[in-house]
C-alpha cells in the first residue's frame, strides 16, 4: 500500500516544514540520549528510546508531506511500519520496531517489566534509525535540513 492510498484513513496531509523536521530530530537526539541516563529505570529508559523511534517515523511521514491521524487507532503501528517507504529503512528492520511497540504497549497498558535486553535493543534500533534517517535527509531532501545539525 502507497502513503497515498493511507491518506484520509491512517495519513493526512500537511506541509514539510524544515523547522519540525529540525525540532523532531533534536528531540529524538535529546530522548536517545535521556535512554542511555544510568539512573533511569529501565521502563523510562526504554520509553525515551521508543520515543525516540516515533519521533523518527514521524519525520519521515512528514518529510513526505505526511502525518498519522492521531486521531485514529493505530497511529504508531502506521508510523512504523511506512517506514520503509517513507525514508527506505528495511523491511527485516521495521519488524523488530514493531515488536518494540508491542512490548511498549504491554509495558504502558498491562505494567509488564522491561528487561535491560529490551532497553538495549531499543535504544541500539534507535541510534540506528536516526543514523538511517539523517542519511536519506541528507541524500535525498537536504532542504529540509536547513534548519538543523
Amino acid at each position: 500500500m502507497s502513503l497515498q492510498q493511507l491518506l484520509g484513513i491512517s495519513l493526512e496531509s500537511v506541509e514539510p516544514n524544515p523547522r519540525q523536521i529540525a525540532q523532531l530530530l533534536a528531540a529524538a537526539d535529546r530522548n536517545i540520549a535521556d535512554a542511555r541516563i544510568a539512573g533511569l529505570s529501565e521502563e523510562n529508559q526504554f520509553d525515551a528510546a521508543y520515543k525516540a523511534i516515533m519521533q523518527l517515523a514521524m519525520l519521515g511521514l512528514l518529510a513526505h508531506g505526511y502525518r498519522t491521524l492521531t486521531s485514529k487507532p493505530g497511529h504508531h503501528q502506521t508510523a512504523i511500519q511506512t517506514l520503509a517507504l517513507t525514508v527506505q529503512w528495511p523491511n527485516e528492520k521495521v519488524w523488530p520496531l514493531d515488536a518494540l511497540r508491542k512490548q511498549r504497549n504491554l509495558a504502558d497498558y498491562s505494567g509488564d517489566p522491561v528487561s535491560a535486553a529490551a532497553v538495549q535493543s531499543c535504544l541500539g534500533n534507535a541510534r540506528a534509525l536516526r543514523t538511517h534517517v539523517h542519511g536519506w535527509l541528507l541524500a535525498n531532501r537536504p532542504e529540509l535540513l536547513s534548519q538543523s545539525k
